[in-house]
């Protein structure tokens, strides 16, 4: 029986089963279910054999022993979080009959929660994507509404999915940082190392295509389009990928190869290649990269481009005066 329901736990895991085994870390980078016994031949019967309150079974020629005592620390485990909710559930109704106030925030960060997983998701889900959420809204005429944001637009989820690797990354779970960012690709196309570092605010404007590498780092309300490459410059090593600043604005198809800074609040025309530093608040384009206005009298920007998502004025003066 004890066998039946442990085996089922690995066959048939459930979400919260699977959050246990995934968000758990141990330094030692074994699993907390399962250590791996010497091989030992099976029985001419084929049948698991046990000993010891241990269960063997065979895989690839190598007997895995399962510990049922694990299952039943893992069953006290779940019984504590039920409990430590439910008593975090009642300490809330608490601060809402003091404070009325309350009531709404409560309700939707912990009463309406039937577990602490998914509690806690939603509180994390909230902290990490609303100023993004809201970028999209406010600069993306394509937005309809938040939801719409929420449940279709693949540039604002590859942003949430790259802040939890990064996450990850940061306290040395790598593998599973990396495998986030792999599947992140697969499904939307957006290839982000997840060392990169990024600030609020941020907008990727369709999403496809964009490459950043593992050192780069861009600011608070960025807006980004689709197919841009945030690169190194070959095989050097080290700090080698763009600094973006605040405000940003990066046209599509464009690359942005070195460990270079683009000034805040600066734009980048749309197919540029840019290698070297941008000044604040000035416009480059072209491959390679030119200033507008030159560089002895750059033309500067007395808006935020990445809060107009204006991609042409002062580029389409600077063509009709190359042409």
């Amino acid at each position: 029986m004890m066998r039946g329901r442990f085996l089922n736990f690995f066959l048939n895991p459930t979400p919260k089963k699977w959050s246990l085994l995934s968000l758990t870390h141990h330094k030692s980078q074994s699993h907390q279910f399962t250590s791996v016994s010497n091989p030992v031949e099976p029985n001419s019967k084929n049948l698991l054999p046990h000993d010891n309150g241990k269960i063997f079974t065979p895989s690839f020629g190598i007997i895995k022993t399962l510990h049922t005592s694990s299952v039943a620390e893992q069953s006290e485990k779940e019984e504590v979080e039920d409990s430590m909710w439910m008593k975090m559930k009642e300490e809330a109704k608490d601060d809402v009959s003091v404070e009325p106030i309350l009531s709404g925030y409560y309700h939707i960060s912990v009463l309406s929660h039937k577990s602490l997983e998914s509690g806690l998701a939603n509180h994390l889900a909230v902290k990490l994507s609303s100023n993004d959420m809201k970028a999209v809204k406010e600069r993306d005429p394509a937005c309809i509404t938040h939801v719409h944001c929420f449940l279709n637009f693949k540039g604002f989820l590859a942003c949430q999915a790259h802040r939890i690797a990064h996450n990850l990354w940061t306290n040395g779970r790598k593998v599973l940082a990396v495998i986030i960012q792999n599947r992140v690709c697969e499904v939307f196309g957006v290839d982000i190392h997840p060392g990169a570092k990024f600030g609020s605010g941020i907008l990727f404007d369709h999403a496809t295509g964009i490459v950043v590498g593992e050192t780069a780092v861009i600011g608070n309300d960025v807006s980004i389009l689709h197919s841009v490459t945030l690169g190194g410059t070959g095989k050097s090593h080290g700090d080698r990928h763009p600094k973006i600043g605040d405000g940003v604005l990066i046209g599509a198809g464009t690359c942005i190869l070195g460990n270079v800074k683009i000034g805040e609040g600066a734009k980048i025309g749309a197919g540029s290649v840019v290698i070297k530093e941008v000044p604040p608040r000035t416009t480059v384009v072209g491959n390679p990269a030119k200033l507008v206005g030159g560089k002895n009298n750059p033309i500067k920007l007395d808006k935020i481009p990445s809060h107009t998502m204006d991609h042409v004025s002062n580029i389409s003066e600077f063509y009709d005066y190359v042409i």
